[in-house]
């Protein structure tokens, strides 16, 4: 079943992590880079020291950050689009060596590959992550909480998600932003922003049929879950042009989604609906076996694009970073465009790989 973010719990006391760090830094005397190498320099001048506020607080850096590890699920995209190669980064979707995706591996380069770390709902690896002795933590695509944050600080400088939203509800934009000053390279995400908001502009442009058009992205999870305005996944639908279900922040409320209740399937009876799912045509046949789904226009007029969650694309449509939103958008926009077409008869087929 395609993974939900599980809210995470502390994995390691300070002092444990106090005390890791020393033997790190102190004990081995190593002077060769462990997992990865460290990145080279071409921080803008004048980009330090810079202060990032977020969630807990704000994190000063003094200097241009150069071993990396990247606890936010989506975060090490970023950093490598911005030409530095994290040392660690966190396993989220897809498998990938080093957790780069496909549509990240040209940016990576013939650079060696990040050790991965995992968070499979117990929070960082904070042992491991100590091992790799960053100067930089970053955690901005998180459910971070604030014990974690504390003992992550005593490893190196930890920038965490914003304050303002649910956890996990960064947009891609300001992600790329932060981890831009971040590393010493404002200008650089600045100009990375706007081309990637031009692919997708571009896009909506030769759709003009997207606009105004309801779509919602959904997945089978316990029922049917359903993502609110403030996820990525939403948003790259509202950049299309589409426009979300009125009521799905009433529903959704202070998170980035939801499951919805029977009484409001009446939610996802939209111009196009995305499901990410696990087996495409099992769950096609399962959802449309709901008495209520399945009398919903959307289901009888074949407006539903079926997305493999395990699949490339599937990782892809979840990631919502500036590398994957051009592969995703390429791959997406002809599936919205079949299913909105008004002609029941057309053939919506998502990529199965």
């Amino acid at each position: 079943m395609f993974r939900l973010f599980q809210r995470t719990r502390l994995t390691a006391v300070a002092s444990a992590a106090l005390l890791l760090f020393g033997a790190v830094a102190c004990g081995s005397g190593e002077s060769g880079d462990k997992g990865g190498a460290a990145s080279g320099s071409s921080a803008q001048k004048g980009a330090f020291p810079v202060t990032l506020t977020h969630k807990y607080g704000a994190t000063t850096l003094k200097s241009e950050p150069k071993r990396i590890v990247t606890v936010g699920l989506s975060d090490q995209d970023a950093v490598l689009a911005l030409g530095k190669v994290p040392v660690g980064t966190t396993e989220w979707l897809g498998g990938f060596k080093g957790a780069i995706g496909p549509w990240a591996k040209e940016a990576l380069g013939d650079k060696p590959l990040p050790t991965v770390l995992h968070d499979n709902g117990t929070g960082p690896q904070v042992e491991k992550i100590a091992a790799l002795r960053p100067d930089l933590i970053l955690a901005l695509y998180s459910g971070l909480t604030k014990d974690q944050y504390r003992t992550l600080s005593k490893i190196a400088p930890v920038v965490a998600q914003p304050k303002d939203g649910p956890d996990w509800s960064i947009s891609w934009q300001d992600q790329t932003e932060q981890i831009g000053k971040a590393l010493g390279r404002p200008d650089e995400a600045e100009k990375l922003v706007t081309k990637t908001e031009k692919h997708i502009s571009e896009a909506a442009a030769e759709h003009p049929e997207f606009k105004g058009a309801s779509a919602v992205m959904a997945t089978p999870y316990e029922g049917m879950y359903v993502y609110g305005p403030q996820d990525n996944r939403s948003r790259l639908l509202d950049d299309l042009g589409f426009a979300l279900p009125t009521d799905l922040s009433k529903v959704v409320g202070d998170a980035f989604g939801a499951n919805i209740s029977k009484e409001r399937t009446d939610l996802l009876d939209t111009d196009a609906i995305v499901w990410i799912v696990t087996d495409p045509a099992k769950d096609t046949k399962k959802l449309h076996a709901d008495p209520l789904y399945g009398k919903l226009d959307v289901a009888e007029q074949g407006r539903e694009v079926m997305v493999k969650d395990s699949s490339t694309f599937g990782s892809a449509v979840s990631f919502v970073s500036p590398l994957s939103l051009p592969y995703t958008v390429d791959r997406l926009v002809p599936l919205l465009a079949a299913a909105v077409d008004g002609k029941p008869t057309t053939k919506v087929s998502a990529p199965t790989s």
